[in-house]
């Protein structure tokens, strides 16, 4: 049997925690059994330290995804980006000559997918003011990662959207990073359609799940209480979700989005479509803060990251917990898995 194509873990910002998180996470993985080959992409110094402060294996150098069978004793083999750090690397001391080692890094990972070198990228924490310092001009992650894979093929509705797995919940964002005003008024028919879609086909096919069973939430206090407290639900969100039924998915019309998140509720559903940031995250950060999971949907490639930040004021103490990324790691195995 060929060995599977390793997953590829891009190192986020180097002053923020990505580095310590992905030994760590390392660390773990590779005392399993059974387990995908790991392969982090960056800058060698930027592991180098940390790694002997956790007493870690230093981490070894590798040219090609292929040559991480050939590294022993336990060691982290990082792939080179070819991109130097431009300034000196101190932990939690962000600097914007880092973003160019830090979007190589991205880059590299999403190439290697395409071509079929690695089976999953999984990104650590960017730091978006950062990067914005140094002339990157998308809202996130996600964003810049739609936009390297343009024009490469895409089973079932393109992408992206985000999507948030955590405490036996998934919940996939209509609106994502952007103010509150702002998101209300980009609720339209036609954007809450493209994320059931997306979610739906997702489900499908990242998933395995036959027939996915979607919740929608409400905007309104009540779901609107008959329009009393809003209109939304009456003029956009219940119109659409019965058209979307008569094509033949499984999506509720708009629920009180304060009784849809406790257990029996979510038993009702495999995954909940939310309008705005915190109306997702919240509740998946209350069920399960350090183990959360982002998923980007509609991509050609599997794409995970831990849902938290780079963590400046922790960075280089060695106390940051790599739980979020190892559940990461396992998503992205699983949903590469059922891909192939």
């Amino acid at each position: 049997m060929s060995r599977p194509s390793p997953v590829v873990m891009s190192m986020g910002d180097p002053a923020g925690i990505g580095p310590e998180i992905i030994l760590k996470a390392w660390d773990s993985w590779r005392r399993r059994e059974d387990t995908r080959p790991v392969l982090a992409l960056g800058h060698l110094s930027a592991f180098q330290p940390m790694a002997e402060q956790l007493g870690l294996p230093a981490p070894q150098p590798v040219s090609t995804p292929e040559a991480t069978a050939s590294v022993v004793d336990g060691a982290l083999p990082v792939l080179d980006v070819g991109v130097s750090l431009d300034a000196p690397l101190r932990p939690g001391v962000p600097d914007p000559s880092h973003a160019a080692v830090t979007k190589a890094a991205i880059e590299t990972g999403v190439r290697l997918c395409l071509a079929g070198q690695a089976g999953a990228l999984i990104t650590a924490p960017i730091a978006k003011s950062v990067m914005y310092e140094a002339g990157f001009n998308f809202p996130g992650h996600t964003e810049f990662l739609a936009e390297l894979c343009a024009g490469h093929c895409v089973a079932g509705p393109r992408g992206p959207a985000m999507m948030l797995s955590g405490g036996g919940l998934r919940v996939v964002l209509v609106t994502i990073h952007e103010p509150l005003a702002r998101a209300i008024e980009r609720i339209t028919p036609e954007r809450v359609e493209t994320k059931v879609r997306l979610t739906d086909a997702a489900l499908r096919r990242d998933f395995g799940i036959a027939a996915p069973r979607l919740a929608l939430a409400g905007l309104n206090p009540h779901a609107g209480e008959d329009g009393t407290l809003g209109d939304e639900e009456a003029r956009i969100l219940n119109p659409l979700a019965a058209r979307l039924r008569a094509d033949g998915l499984d999506v509720s019309d708009a629920m009180p989005p304060d009784t849809m998140f406790h257990a029996e509720a979510r038993a009702g559903y495999d995954a909940a479509i939310c309008l705005y940031h915190d109306q997702g995250l919240i509740p998946v950060k209350t069920l399960d803060f350090h183990g959360g999971v982002n998923i980007t949907l509609g991509l050609p490639i599997v794409r995970t990251s831990p849902d938290h930040g780079t963590a400046f004021n922790i960075a280089g103490k060695g106390i940051a917990r790599p739980d979020s990324l190892l559940a990461a790691l396992d998503q992205a195995v699983q949903i590469a898995e059922c891909r192939a």
